[in-house]
């Protein structure tokens, strides 16, 4: 007696299923290895970037520019659930551009803990290169001596101090003087310059936001005097990043991994990454040079914008072209900043007089508030992932 042969219709729902998981897993593949090695998806949740980066916006984050780099832990991908003690060492897949003044860089924040991969990321404005010494003079970014122009879209803040209540700036008077935007303060909400000094980089250095340095930026393959001056600066780098054991012995001699030396070779090329709204900005002023090995990559598009005080999509942001600025692409600027910066480049580091050259302070926008607390660039488990500050 035969009976029907009822197999492959028993068969037919579970090839279906086989074939959707299959594709399933193709897919979360092909969305890993373009989101790990060609390019990402961040949200910005605060204001350190506005004008150009707006609360809301949505990036799309080329690796491709400065070249793709590769694990440096084991875990989870997107994630930042890892297997604790492995490590693998830096590499990079080489991009097609370098690192320039003005760009727009996504890194994981230096100063954060755990493997490198693995911490929170941030977006600032490249501002000062390797090998080059930068200072802030009444608000006004020097490098090398030379003043460099805000940028495009770049917000700073001055306090306007009034000595009679009773007294009025007129609305036209403030249009004269530049003055866009106006906050009514309190002297106790006003943070003094010896509080701003605890907070900045390096420590005990007497630096405020608008008042800085001058520092110098390593560079790779450069060798520097080691002093007790400079020392706060570099034994962060040295210890943190660079992965050797550092202390100071006397004021001019210091051991590395146990070996007296005065002097130090830095094995990788640092950047000075900044906010374009810089009174509102958690950046290299307060926690330090941000390393090649932290950089992530280029911002270059704004694929989408929403605006969360209005609840409505910003039309005008979608699919827009995240510009360099154009200020530092000036072909004079960077000619004669190049020039500074091969005389520099072996001058004692932080010791060195910072020949600045006054320039009238620019007057974006008047008010006296210190800059509030910023949460990370986070990165969302699913489509875009959220974060830079």
């Amino acid at each position: 007696m035969s009976t029907p042969d009822s197999s492959p219709d028993a068969d037919e729902p579970k090839s279906e299923l086989r074939q959707w998981g299959e594709s399933l897993v193709v897919a979360v593949i092909i969305v890993l290895i373009v989101r790990s090695l060609l390019f990402d998806l961040f949200r910005i949740p605060t204001p350190s970037m506005e004008e150009n980066l707006l609360v809301g916006d949505y990036l799309v984050v080329s690796k491709l520019h400065y070249g793709p780099r590769m694990p440096l832990s084991l875990g989870i991908p997107l994630t930042s659930i890892h297997v604790p003690g492995i490590r693998f060492p830096y590499k990079r897949i080489p991009g097609f551009s370098k690192v320039q003044r003005g760009d727009p860089i996504v890194f994981n924040y230096p100063p954060d803990e755990g493997p490198v991969d693995r911490k929170v990321h941030y977006v600032k404005r490249v501002i000062g290169m390797p090998g080059e010494t930068l200072s802030v003079r009444d608000k006004l970014v020097h490098v090398n001596g030379d003043p460099l122009p805000l940028g495009r879209g770049m917000q700073q803040y001055w306090t306007v101090t009034k000595s009679d209540a009773r007294y009025q700036i007129p609305r036209a008077r403030m249009e004269e003087l530049g003055i866009s935007e106006v906050r009514r303060t309190r002297e106790s909400n006003v943070m003094q310059d010896e509080e701003y000094s605890k907070l900045m980089y390096p420590s005990g250095q007497n630096y405020t936001p608008d008042d800085y340095g001058p520092v110098h930026i390593p560079e790779k393959g450069e060798t520097v005097e080691l002093t007790a001056k400079n020392w706060a600066a570099y034994k962060p780098v040295i210890v943190q990043y660079e992965d050797h054991a550092a202390q100071q012995m006397t004021d001019s001699t210091f051991a590395i991994d146990g070996e007296r030396t005065t002097t130090y070779t830095f094995q990788q090329d640092y950047f000075f990454a900044m906010g374009d709204n810089r009174d509102n900005s958690q950046d290299s002023r307060f926690w330090g040079f941000v390393p090649m090995t932290h950089v992530v990559g280029k911002a270059v598009l704004t694929y989408f914008s929403w605006n969360h005080e209005e609840w409505v999509p910003r039309l005008g942001r979608i699919m827009r072209p995240i510009a360099d600025d154009e200020v530092f692409r000036d072909q004079t600027v960077m000619d004669q900043l190049s020039e500074r910066r091969a005389v520099n480049r072996h001058r004692h580091p932080l010791s060195a007089q910072d020949s600045v050259r006054k320039q009238q302070r620019p007057t974006v926008r008047a008010a006296s508030d210190p800059a509030p607390s910023e949460r990370p660039f986070s990165t969302p488990k699913g489509p875009p992932r959220e974060g830079a500050r």
